[in-house]
Protein backbone atom coordinates (compact mmCIF):
# COMPACT_ATOMS: atom_id res chain seq x y z
CA UNK A 1 0.00 0.00 0.00
CA UNK A 2 3.17 2.39 1.08
CA UNK A 3 4.16 1.87 -2.55
CA UNK A 4 0.81 2.39 -4.27
CA UNK A 5 0.42 5.50 -2.47
CA UNK A 6 4.28 6.78 -3.49
CA UNK A 7 3.39 5.97 -7.13
CA UNK A 8 0.17 8.44 -7.34
CA UNK A 9 2.21 11.14 -5.30
CA UNK A 10 5.08 10.65 -7.64
CA UNK A 11 2.53 11.02 -10.67
CA UNK A 12 0.32 13.13 -9.07
CA UNK A 13 3.47 15.78 -8.77
CA UNK A 14 4.34 14.98 -12.59
CA UNK A 15 0.98 15.50 -13.89
CA UNK A 16 1.11 19.08 -12.48
CA UNK A 17 4.47 20.08 -13.22
CA UNK A 18 3.29 19.26 -17.41
CA UNK A 19 0.36 20.87 -17.17
CA UNK A 20 2.09 23.83 -15.18
CA UNK A 21 0.97 27.12 -16.91
CA UNK A 22 4.12 28.79 -18.63
CA UNK A 23 4.03 32.38 -17.22
CA UNK A 24 7.04 33.47 -19.19
CA UNK A 25 5.54 36.87 -21.42
CA UNK A 26 4.26 37.12 -24.84
CA UNK A 27 5.97 39.06 -27.17
CA UNK A 28 4.15 41.26 -29.93
CA UNK A 29 6.73 42.66 -32.03
CA UNK A 30 5.14 45.04 -34.65
CA UNK A 31 7.68 46.66 -37.17
CA UNK A 32 7.22 49.28 -39.95
CA UNK A 33 9.65 50.34 -42.56
CA UNK A 34 10.77 53.32 -43.24
CA UNK A 35 8.44 54.95 -40.45
CA UNK A 36 10.08 58.33 -39.66
CA UNK A 37 10.07 59.25 -35.94
CA UNK A 38 8.61 62.55 -36.86
CA UNK A 39 5.20 60.93 -38.15
CA UNK A 40 4.28 59.73 -35.01
CA UNK A 41 2.18 61.66 -32.94
CA UNK A 42 3.89 60.91 -29.55
CA UNK A 43 7.12 62.22 -30.49
CA UNK A 44 6.27 65.08 -32.74
CA UNK A 45 2.23 65.84 -33.57
CA UNK A 46 2.41 68.66 -36.24
CA UNK A 47 2.19 66.59 -39.30
CA UNK A 48 0.01 63.58 -38.28
CA UNK A 49 -2.62 61.97 -35.58
CA UNK A 50 -1.54 58.42 -34.87
CA UNK A 51 -3.72 57.42 -31.26
CA UNK A 52 -3.28 53.87 -31.73
CA UNK A 53 0.75 53.85 -31.74
CA UNK A 54 0.56 56.81 -28.77
CA UNK A 55 -1.27 54.18 -26.78
CA UNK A 56 2.00 52.19 -26.52
CA UNK A 57 3.72 55.22 -25.21
CA UNK A 58 0.99 56.13 -22.59
CA UNK A 59 0.74 52.89 -21.65
CA UNK A 60 4.38 52.16 -21.56
CA UNK A 61 7.97 53.42 -22.31
CA UNK A 62 8.84 56.07 -25.53
CA UNK A 63 12.84 55.77 -26.37
CA UNK A 64 13.94 59.80 -27.57
CA UNK A 65 17.18 58.38 -28.89
CA UNK A 66 16.60 54.71 -29.99
CA UNK A 67 18.42 54.30 -33.15
CA UNK A 68 20.06 51.90 -36.03
CA UNK A 69 23.63 50.87 -36.92
CA UNK A 70 23.08 50.29 -40.47
CA UNK A 71 19.86 52.51 -42.19
CA UNK A 72 18.88 50.42 -44.53
CA UNK A 73 16.04 47.82 -44.91
CA UNK A 74 17.68 44.44 -44.98
CA UNK A 75 20.58 45.16 -43.08
CA UNK A 76 18.74 46.42 -40.33
CA UNK A 77 16.58 43.28 -40.38
CA UNK A 78 19.59 40.78 -40.18
CA UNK A 79 20.74 43.28 -37.24
CA UNK A 80 17.78 43.13 -35.25
CA UNK A 81 17.40 38.86 -35.74
CA UNK A 82 20.67 38.55 -35.28
CA UNK A 83 21.91 40.65 -32.91
CA UNK A 84 25.12 41.46 -34.36
CA UNK A 85 26.53 44.31 -36.96
CA UNK A 86 26.05 43.90 -40.55
CA UNK A 87 30.04 43.46 -40.69
CA UNK A 88 29.62 40.17 -38.30
CA UNK A 89 26.27 39.02 -39.99
CA UNK A 90 27.32 39.67 -43.13
CA UNK A 91 24.63 41.39 -44.51
CA UNK A 92 26.15 45.12 -45.23
CA UNK A 93 23.41 45.77 -48.01
CA UNK A 94 20.33 44.94 -49.50
CA UNK A 95 21.93 43.17 -52.36
CA UNK A 96 24.45 40.72 -50.35
CA UNK A 97 22.34 37.74 -49.28
CA UNK A 98 22.01 36.66 -45.90
CA UNK A 99 24.09 33.62 -44.54
CA UNK A 100 21.34 31.37 -43.22
CA UNK A 101 23.14 29.27 -40.81
CA UNK A 102 23.32 32.18 -38.53
CA UNK A 103 21.30 31.50 -35.48
CA UNK A 104 18.39 34.06 -34.94
CA UNK A 105 16.17 34.69 -31.95
CA UNK A 106 13.06 33.06 -33.00
CA UNK A 107 14.68 30.05 -33.50
CA UNK A 108 15.81 30.14 -29.34
CA UNK A 109 12.35 31.22 -28.74
CA UNK A 110 10.66 28.19 -30.88
CA UNK A 111 13.50 25.78 -29.57
CA UNK A 112 12.73 27.38 -25.76
CA UNK A 113 8.98 26.05 -26.33
CA UNK A 114 7.29 29.55 -27.64
CA UNK A 115 4.57 29.43 -30.33
CA UNK A 116 6.09 31.53 -33.56
CA UNK A 117 4.25 33.38 -36.05
CA UNK A 118 5.27 35.74 -38.71
CA UNK A 119 3.15 38.15 -40.97
CA UNK A 120 4.32 40.63 -43.36
CA UNK A 121 7.44 41.81 -44.74
CA UNK A 122 10.88 40.22 -43.81
CA UNK A 123 12.76 41.54 -46.52
CA UNK A 124 14.81 38.76 -47.79
CA UNK A 125 14.54 35.04 -47.68
CA UNK A 126 11.42 33.04 -48.54
CA UNK A 127 11.79 30.26 -45.35
CA UNK A 128 12.34 32.52 -41.98
CA UNK A 129 13.96 29.70 -39.17
CA UNK A 130 12.27 29.27 -36.23
CA UNK A 131 9.12 30.68 -36.76
CA UNK A 132 6.14 27.89 -36.66
CA UNK A 133 4.08 30.26 -39.33
CA UNK A 134 4.15 32.72 -41.43
CA UNK A 135 3.06 34.09 -44.70
CA UNK A 136 5.87 36.97 -45.85
CA UNK A 137 5.67 39.12 -48.68
CA UNK A 138 9.02 38.55 -51.59
CA UNK A 139 10.97 40.96 -51.26
CA UNK A 140 9.17 44.76 -51.03
CA UNK A 141 5.85 43.49 -51.88
CA UNK A 142 2.62 45.13 -53.67
CA UNK A 143 0.25 47.15 -51.61
CA UNK A 144 -2.32 46.58 -54.02
CA UNK A 145 -3.60 42.97 -54.12
CA UNK A 146 -0.08 41.29 -52.36
CA UNK A 147 1.29 38.22 -52.91
CA UNK A 148 2.54 35.98 -50.08
CA UNK A 149 5.18 33.35 -49.73
CA UNK A 150 3.85 30.75 -47.25
CA UNK A 151 5.05 27.93 -45.33
CA UNK A 152 2.63 25.40 -47.21
CA UNK A 153 2.32 27.34 -50.14
CA UNK A 154 2.24 31.02 -52.13
CA UNK A 155 -1.02 33.14 -52.28
CA UNK A 156 -2.23 36.04 -53.91
CA UNK A 157 -4.61 38.12 -51.42
CA UNK A 158 -7.36 40.80 -52.64
CA UNK A 159 -7.49 43.79 -50.77
CA UNK A 160 -4.75 46.34 -49.20
CA UNK A 161 -1.68 45.27 -47.68
CA UNK A 162 -1.62 46.53 -44.00
CA UNK A 163 -5.16 45.69 -43.89
CA UNK A 164 -4.72 42.22 -44.86
CA UNK A 165 -0.89 41.86 -42.92
CA UNK A 166 -3.42 42.55 -39.85
CA UNK A 167 -6.03 40.06 -40.93
CA UNK A 168 -3.97 37.28 -40.98
CA UNK A 169 -2.55 38.32 -37.71
CA UNK A 170 -5.52 38.41 -36.07
CA UNK A 171 -6.52 35.24 -37.85
CA UNK A 172 -3.59 33.37 -35.67
CA UNK A 173 -4.47 35.18 -32.38
CA UNK A 174 -8.39 33.64 -32.80
CA UNK A 175 -7.70 30.72 -34.54
CA UNK A 176 -3.59 29.07 -34.40
CA UNK A 177 -2.40 29.96 -31.46
CA UNK A 178 -2.14 26.91 -28.88
CA UNK A 179 -2.81 28.68 -25.71
CA UNK A 180 -0.82 26.16 -24.11
CA UNK A 181 2.56 27.95 -24.91
CA UNK A 182 3.58 31.15 -25.13
CA UNK A 183 4.12 33.32 -28.27
CA UNK A 184 6.46 35.47 -30.40
CA UNK A 185 4.56 37.25 -33.10
CA UNK A 186 6.56 39.04 -35.47
CA UNK A 187 3.73 41.60 -37.10
CA UNK A 188 5.55 43.54 -39.80
CA UNK A 189 4.27 45.99 -42.10
CA UNK A 190 4.98 47.21 -45.42
CA UNK A 191 4.02 50.73 -45.11
CA UNK A 192 5.20 53.34 -45.24
CA UNK A 193 8.02 52.08 -47.68
CA UNK A 194 8.10 53.89 -51.52
CA UNK A 195 6.47 54.07 -53.61
CA UNK A 196 3.81 54.74 -51.24
CA UNK A 197 0.36 53.41 -52.29
CA UNK A 198 -2.39 54.48 -49.71
CA UNK A 199 -5.24 52.90 -49.47
CA UNK A 200 -8.43 54.43 -52.03
CA UNK A 201 -10.35 55.92 -49.32
CA UNK A 202 -6.72 57.37 -47.33
CA UNK A 203 -5.84 58.36 -50.41
CA UNK A 204 -8.82 60.86 -51.24
CA UNK A 205 -8.40 62.22 -47.33
CA UNK A 206 -4.96 63.03 -47.33
CA UNK A 207 -5.12 64.47 -50.81
CA UNK A 208 -7.36 67.75 -49.24
CA UNK A 209 -4.32 68.17 -46.44
CA UNK A 210 -1.85 70.34 -46.44
CA UNK A 211 0.90 70.08 -43.75
CA UNK A 212 3.40 72.30 -42.76
CA UNK A 213 6.70 72.48 -44.06
CA UNK A 214 10.75 71.37 -42.26
CA UNK A 215 12.86 74.28 -42.00
CA UNK A 216 15.41 72.72 -43.69
CA UNK A 217 13.31 72.29 -46.86
CA UNK A 218 15.40 74.32 -48.97
CA UNK A 219 19.17 73.25 -47.32
CA UNK A 220 21.79 74.50 -49.76
CA UNK A 221 24.22 71.54 -48.23
CA UNK A 222 26.70 74.72 -47.33
CA UNK A 223 29.15 74.11 -44.22
CA UNK A 224 28.62 70.54 -44.61
CA UNK A 225 30.88 68.00 -46.66
CA UNK A 226 30.61 66.24 -50.03
CA UNK A 227 28.26 62.95 -48.68
CA UNK A 228 25.25 65.75 -48.18
CA UNK A 229 26.43 67.34 -51.64
CA UNK A 230 26.22 64.46 -53.92
CA UNK A 231 23.35 62.61 -52.29
CA UNK A 232 20.45 61.64 -54.46
CA UNK A 233 17.51 62.33 -52.66
CA UNK A 234 16.71 66.01 -53.07
CA UNK A 235 12.86 66.15 -53.20
CA UNK A 236 12.91 68.80 -56.27
CA UNK A 237 15.76 66.88 -58.37
CA UNK A 238 14.97 63.23 -57.89
CA UNK A 239 12.01 62.45 -56.44
CA UNK A 240 9.58 61.19 -59.63
CA UNK A 241 6.60 62.67 -61.20
CA UNK A 242 4.79 59.58 -61.88
CA UNK A 243 6.57 56.81 -59.55
CA UNK A 244 6.45 59.44 -56.54
CA UNK A 245 3.69 61.92 -57.12
CA UNK A 246 1.40 59.78 -58.84
CA UNK A 247 0.91 62.02 -61.99
CA UNK A 248 -0.73 59.85 -64.66
CA UNK A 249 1.96 58.69 -67.50
CA UNK A 250 -0.20 59.97 -69.97
CA UNK A 251 -0.81 63.40 -68.49
CA UNK A 252 3.29 63.62 -68.56
CA UNK A 253 3.26 62.78 -72.36
CA UNK A 254 0.26 65.25 -73.11
CA UNK A 255 2.59 67.92 -71.35
CA UNK A 256 4.93 67.30 -74.14
CA UNK A 257 7.53 64.99 -72.78
CA UNK A 258 8.72 61.76 -71.03
CA UNK A 259 9.98 61.78 -67.78
CA UNK A 260 14.02 60.79 -67.41
CA UNK A 261 15.38 57.70 -66.34
CA UNK A 262 16.69 57.55 -62.72
CA UNK A 263 20.95 56.96 -63.71
CA UNK A 264 23.57 56.07 -61.45
CA UNK A 265 27.59 55.49 -62.09
CA UNK A 266 27.95 51.98 -60.31
CA UNK A 267 31.47 51.24 -59.16
CA UNK A 268 32.64 49.70 -62.43
CA UNK A 269 32.13 53.72 -63.85
CA UNK A 270 29.02 52.04 -65.76
CA UNK A 271 25.76 53.86 -66.13
CA UNK A 272 22.66 52.11 -64.13
CA UNK A 273 19.44 52.89 -65.47
CA UNK A 274 15.92 52.26 -63.78
CA UNK A 275 12.72 52.54 -65.73
CA UNK A 276 10.86 55.80 -64.20
CA UNK A 277 7.47 53.46 -64.83
CA UNK A 278 8.24 50.59 -62.99
CA UNK A 279 6.47 51.72 -59.53
CA UNK A 280 3.11 53.40 -61.15
CA UNK A 281 2.90 49.80 -62.66
CA UNK A 282 1.60 49.06 -58.83
CA UNK A 283 -1.44 50.75 -59.45
CA UNK A 284 -1.93 47.76 -62.60
CA UNK A 285 -2.15 45.03 -60.16
CA UNK A 286 -5.66 46.54 -58.83
CA UNK A 287 -8.85 45.23 -60.03
CA UNK A 288 -11.23 46.88 -61.83
CA UNK A 289 -13.53 47.98 -58.52
CA UNK A 290 -10.46 49.32 -56.97
CA UNK A 291 -9.25 50.98 -59.51
CA UNK A 292 -12.33 53.29 -59.94
CA UNK A 293 -11.89 54.03 -56.36
CA UNK A 294 -8.19 55.51 -57.18
CA UNK A 295 -8.98 56.93 -60.29
CA UNK A 296 -11.36 59.55 -58.76
CA UNK A 297 -7.87 61.30 -57.01
CA UNK A 298 -5.31 60.09 -59.38
CA UNK A 299 -7.59 62.30 -61.81
CA UNK A 300 -7.52 64.97 -59.22
CA UNK A 301 -3.35 64.91 -59.32
CA UNK A 302 -3.24 65.02 -62.87
CA UNK A 303 -5.27 67.88 -63.47
CA UNK A 304 -3.90 70.04 -60.32
CA UNK A 305 -0.42 69.08 -62.27
CA UNK A 306 -1.53 69.90 -65.79
CA UNK A 307 -3.48 73.41 -64.36
CA UNK A 308 -0.34 74.05 -62.10
CA UNK A 309 3.13 72.68 -63.06
CA UNK A 310 3.68 74.73 -66.34
CA UNK A 311 3.73 78.39 -64.36
CA UNK A 312 5.46 77.30 -60.96
CA UNK A 313 9.14 78.36 -60.31
CA UNK A 314 11.41 75.77 -59.06
CA UNK A 315 10.24 76.49 -55.55
CA UNK A 316 7.20 76.04 -56.13
CA UNK A 317 7.83 72.93 -57.64
CA UNK A 318 9.61 71.88 -54.28
CA UNK A 319 6.65 72.71 -52.56
CA UNK A 320 4.12 70.90 -54.71
CA UNK A 321 6.64 67.61 -54.70
CA UNK A 322 6.95 67.90 -50.80
CA UNK A 323 2.79 68.01 -50.52
CA UNK A 324 2.05 65.11 -52.39
CA UNK A 325 5.09 63.41 -50.70
CA UNK A 326 3.41 63.83 -47.42
CA UNK A 327 -0.12 63.19 -48.47
CA UNK A 328 1.08 59.66 -49.57
CA UNK A 329 3.43 59.11 -47.07
CA UNK A 330 1.32 60.07 -44.00
CA UNK A 331 -1.98 58.46 -45.51
CA UNK A 332 -0.07 54.88 -45.79
CA UNK A 333 0.78 55.43 -41.68
CA UNK A 334 -2.58 56.28 -40.85
CA UNK A 335 -3.68 52.67 -42.10
CA UNK A 336 -0.93 51.39 -40.55
CA UNK A 337 -2.15 53.04 -36.93
CA UNK A 338 -5.62 52.39 -37.87
CA UNK A 339 -4.67 48.39 -37.56
CA UNK A 340 -2.72 48.25 -35.24
CA UNK A 341 -5.50 49.91 -33.07
CA UNK A 342 -7.33 46.84 -34.06
CA UNK A 343 -4.65 44.45 -32.87
CA UNK A 344 -4.28 46.41 -29.62
CA UNK A 345 -8.15 46.45 -28.95
CA UNK A 346 -7.94 42.21 -29.44
CA UNK A 347 -5.10 42.13 -26.85
CA UNK A 348 -7.40 44.16 -24.20
CA UNK A 349 -10.05 42.71 -24.93
CA UNK A 350 -8.90 38.90 -24.69
CA UNK A 351 -7.06 39.91 -21.94
CA UNK A 352 -3.79 39.02 -23.56
CA UNK A 353 -2.60 42.35 -22.99
CA UNK A 354 -1.73 41.66 -19.24
CA UNK A 355 1.33 39.12 -19.86
CA UNK A 356 2.57 40.57 -23.56
CA UNK A 357 5.37 42.56 -24.07
CA UNK A 358 4.04 44.86 -27.12
CA UNK A 359 6.72 46.71 -29.30
CA UNK A 360 6.76 49.03 -31.72
CA UNK A 361 9.35 50.05 -33.69
CA UNK A 362 10.55 50.76 -37.73
CA UNK A 363 13.44 48.68 -39.57
CA UNK A 364 14.87 52.75 -39.94
CA UNK A 365 14.18 56.64 -39.87
CA UNK A 366 12.90 58.73 -42.91
CA UNK A 367 13.62 61.88 -44.15
CA UNK A 368 10.13 64.21 -44.81
CA UNK A 369 11.87 66.66 -46.67
CA UNK A 370 14.45 67.87 -44.07
CA UNK A 371 17.50 68.71 -45.98
CA UNK A 372 14.89 68.34 -48.65
CA UNK A 373 15.41 64.81 -48.72
CA UNK A 374 13.57 61.71 -48.94
CA UNK A 375 14.86 58.27 -48.05
CA UNK A 376 17.53 57.36 -45.66
CA UNK A 377 20.76 55.85 -45.30
CA UNK A 378 22.69 58.48 -43.81
CA UNK A 379 23.93 58.91 -39.91
CA UNK A 380 21.90 62.17 -39.76
CA UNK A 381 19.04 62.27 -37.28
CA UNK A 382 16.33 61.65 -39.38
CA UNK A 383 17.51 58.69 -40.99
CA UNK A 384 19.41 57.28 -37.98
CA UNK A 385 16.96 57.69 -35.53
CA UNK A 386 13.95 55.27 -35.58
CA UNK A 387 10.52 55.19 -33.16
CA UNK A 388 10.86 52.84 -30.07
CA UNK A 389 7.93 52.46 -27.98
CA UNK A 390 7.06 49.49 -25.08
CA UNK A 391 4.11 48.38 -23.68
CA UNK A 392 4.74 45.27 -20.84
CA UNK A 393 1.81 46.15 -17.94
CA UNK A 394 2.89 45.61 -14.41
CA UNK A 395 6.58 46.27 -15.17
CA UNK A 396 7.11 49.11 -17.07
CA UNK A 397 5.57 52.04 -15.68
CA UNK A 398 3.19 53.91 -17.82
CA UNK A 399 3.90 56.70 -19.93
CA UNK A 400 7.89 57.51 -18.92
CA UNK A 401 10.16 58.79 -21.90
CA UNK A 402 13.85 57.47 -21.97
CA UNK A 403 16.67 59.40 -23.51
CA UNK A 404 19.49 56.97 -23.99
CA UNK A 405 21.05 55.48 -26.50
CA UNK A 406 19.50 52.29 -27.15
CA UNK A 407 20.20 50.38 -30.95
CA UNK A 408 17.94 47.88 -32.71
CA UNK A 409 20.97 46.19 -31.91
CA UNK A 410 19.73 45.48 -28.57
CA UNK A 411 16.00 43.96 -29.51
CA UNK A 412 16.91 39.99 -29.36
CA UNK A 413 18.73 40.52 -26.42
CA UNK A 414 16.15 42.36 -24.60
CA UNK A 415 13.61 39.95 -26.07
CA UNK A 416 15.89 36.73 -24.75
CA UNK A 417 16.43 37.86 -21.24
CA UNK A 418 12.30 39.13 -21.01
CA UNK A 419 11.70 35.00 -21.74
CA UNK A 420 14.54 33.74 -19.31
CA UNK A 421 16.44 31.91 -22.73
CA UNK A 422 20.16 32.63 -22.89
CA UNK A 423 21.29 34.83 -25.07
CA UNK A 424 24.83 33.56 -27.66
CA UNK A 425 27.95 34.58 -26.49
CA UNK A 426 28.46 36.30 -30.18
CA UNK A 427 25.10 38.41 -29.77
CA UNK A 428 26.97 42.15 -29.81
CA UNK A 429 23.97 44.47 -28.26
CA UNK A 430 22.86 45.12 -24.48
CA UNK A 431 19.65 44.11 -22.48
CA UNK A 432 17.24 47.06 -22.01
CA UNK A 433 15.91 45.39 -19.19
CA UNK A 434 16.93 47.95 -16.88
CA UNK A 435 16.13 50.53 -18.70
CA UNK A 436 12.23 48.75 -18.83
CA UNK A 437 12.42 48.29 -14.95
CA UNK A 438 13.65 51.98 -14.36
CA UNK A 439 17.12 50.85 -13.01
CA UNK A 440 18.55 53.66 -14.96
CA UNK A 441 21.88 53.48 -12.91
CA UNK A 442 21.99 49.65 -13.82
CA UNK A 443 22.92 51.05 -17.79
CA UNK A 444 26.28 52.53 -18.36
CA UNK A 445 26.53 52.82 -22.68
CA UNK A 446 27.67 56.40 -23.45
CA UNK A 447 27.49 56.05 -27.22
CA UNK A 448 26.63 54.20 -30.07
CA UNK A 449 28.14 53.01 -33.48
CA UNK A 450 26.94 53.30 -36.64
CA UNK A 451 28.37 51.92 -40.24
CA UNK A 452 26.28 52.43 -43.87
CA UNK A 453 27.83 50.29 -46.25
CA UNK A 454 25.43 50.72 -49.93
CA UNK A 455 27.30 53.06 -52.36
CA UNK A 456 28.15 53.76 -55.21
CA UNK A 457 24.29 52.61 -55.61
CA UNK A 458 20.31 54.15 -55.96
CA UNK A 459 20.56 57.73 -53.91
CA UNK A 460 24.17 57.56 -53.82
CA UNK A 461 24.63 58.32 -50.06
CA UNK A 462 28.91 57.62 -49.55
CA UNK A 463 29.93 54.97 -47.32
CA UNK A 464 30.55 56.19 -43.81
CA UNK A 465 30.80 55.35 -40.28
CA UNK A 466 30.69 56.85 -36.99
CA UNK A 467 30.16 57.50 -33.37
CA UNK A 468 27.07 59.24 -32.06
CA UNK A 469 26.79 60.32 -28.46
CA UNK A 470 23.86 62.11 -26.56
CA UNK A 471 25.63 65.30 -27.20
CA UNK A 472 28.25 64.81 -30.36
CA UNK A 473 28.16 63.16 -33.65
CA UNK A 474 31.72 62.25 -35.39
CA UNK A 475 31.52 60.56 -38.65
CA UNK A 476 34.27 59.41 -41.58
CA UNK A 477 33.17 59.11 -45.03
CA UNK A 478 35.15 56.89 -47.11
CA UNK A 479 35.63 54.97 -50.06
CA UNK A 480 36.15 57.67 -53.11
CA UNK A 481 36.38 60.45 -50.62
CA UNK A 482 37.81 60.72 -46.68
CA UNK A 483 36.22 63.18 -44.67
CA UNK A 484 35.18 63.83 -41.63
CA UNK A 485 32.19 65.80 -40.01
CA UNK A 486 31.18 66.55 -36.40
CA UNK A 487 28.45 67.69 -34.53
CA UNK A 488 27.18 68.90 -31.63
CA UNK A 489 24.01 67.65 -31.05
CA UNK A 490 22.50 69.98 -28.31
CA UNK A 491 22.72 73.41 -29.95
CA UNK A 492 22.56 72.23 -33.88
CA UNK A 493 19.74 69.67 -33.80
CA UNK A 494 19.02 69.95 -37.76
CA UNK A 495 23.07 69.37 -38.08
CA UNK A 496 23.42 72.31 -40.38
CA UNK A 497 27.30 72.76 -39.02
CA UNK A 498 30.09 70.54 -39.56
CA UNK A 499 32.20 71.88 -36.60
CA UNK A 500 34.96 69.31 -37.19
CA UNK A 501 37.79 71.96 -37.83
CA UNK A 502 36.59 74.36 -35.18
CA UNK A 503 39.22 74.51 -32.72
CA UNK A 504 36.56 75.59 -30.11
CA UNK A 505 36.18 71.67 -30.38
CA UNK A 506 39.43 70.55 -30.53
CA UNK A 507 39.40 68.14 -27.08
CA UNK A 508 35.90 66.65 -27.72
CA UNK A 509 36.91 65.41 -31.51
CA UNK A 510 40.10 64.08 -30.26
CA UNK A 511 38.04 62.57 -27.49
CA UNK A 512 35.20 61.14 -29.81
CA UNK A 513 38.27 60.15 -32.17
CA UNK A 514 39.81 57.44 -29.18
CA UNK A 515 36.21 56.84 -28.20
CA UNK A 516 35.47 55.87 -32.17
CA UNK A 517 37.91 53.27 -31.80
CA UNK A 518 37.60 51.90 -28.81
CA UNK A 519 33.88 50.86 -30.22
CA UNK A 520 35.32 49.81 -33.82
CA UNK A 521 37.64 47.21 -31.33
CA UNK A 522 34.52 46.28 -29.49
CA UNK A 523 32.55 45.57 -32.19
CA UNK A 524 35.23 44.05 -34.07
CA UNK A 525 35.16 46.39 -37.26
CA UNK A 526 37.89 47.51 -38.89
CA UNK A 527 39.68 48.92 -41.87
CA UNK A 528 40.33 45.68 -43.17
CA UNK A 529 37.08 44.49 -43.31
CA UNK A 530 36.10 47.86 -45.24
CA UNK A 531 38.77 46.82 -47.93
CA UNK A 532 36.73 43.26 -47.74
CA UNK A 533 33.45 44.54 -48.41
CA UNK A 534 34.50 46.76 -51.06
CA UNK A 535 36.59 44.17 -52.80
CA UNK A 536 33.28 41.99 -52.49
CA UNK A 537 31.29 45.16 -53.88
CA UNK A 538 33.40 45.41 -56.77
CA UNK A 539 34.04 41.47 -57.71
CA UNK A 540 30.22 41.20 -57.90
CA UNK A 541 30.07 44.12 -59.77
CA UNK A 542 32.60 42.48 -62.74
CA UNK A 543 30.52 39.67 -62.77
CA UNK A 544 27.52 41.40 -63.38
CA UNK A 545 28.78 43.41 -66.21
Amino acid sequence: MKYILTFLLINLYLFSCNTKEDNRPNILFIMSDDHAYQAISAYDDRLINTPNIDRLAEEGIMFTNACVTNSICAPSRATILTGKFSHLNGKIDNHSPFDTAQITFPQLFKNAGYQTAMFGKLHFGNNPKGVDDFLILPGQGDYINPKFLGKEKDTIITGYVTDIITDLTLDWFKNKRDKSKPFLMMYLHKAPHRAWWPRADKFAEFYEKTFPEPPTLFDDYSNRGSAAKSAEMNLLTHMRYMEDSKVRPSTIKEMGGAEPEIVYVNSQKNLVRSNPNQFFSRYGRANDMQKAEYDITLDKISDDFKKNWPKMNNVEKMRWKFQRYMQDYLATISSVDDNIGRVLDYLDDSGLDKNTIVVYTSDQGFYLGEHGWFDKRFIYDESFKTPLLIRWPNTIKPGITNDEMVQNLDFAQTFLEAAMIDAPKDMQGESLMPLLKGDNDKWDREEVYYHYYEYPSVHMVKRHYGIVSKDYKLVRFYYDVDEWEMYDRKNDPNEMNNIYENEEYSDIRENLHIRLEKLRDKYQDSDELNEFYIQKYLNKNKKKN
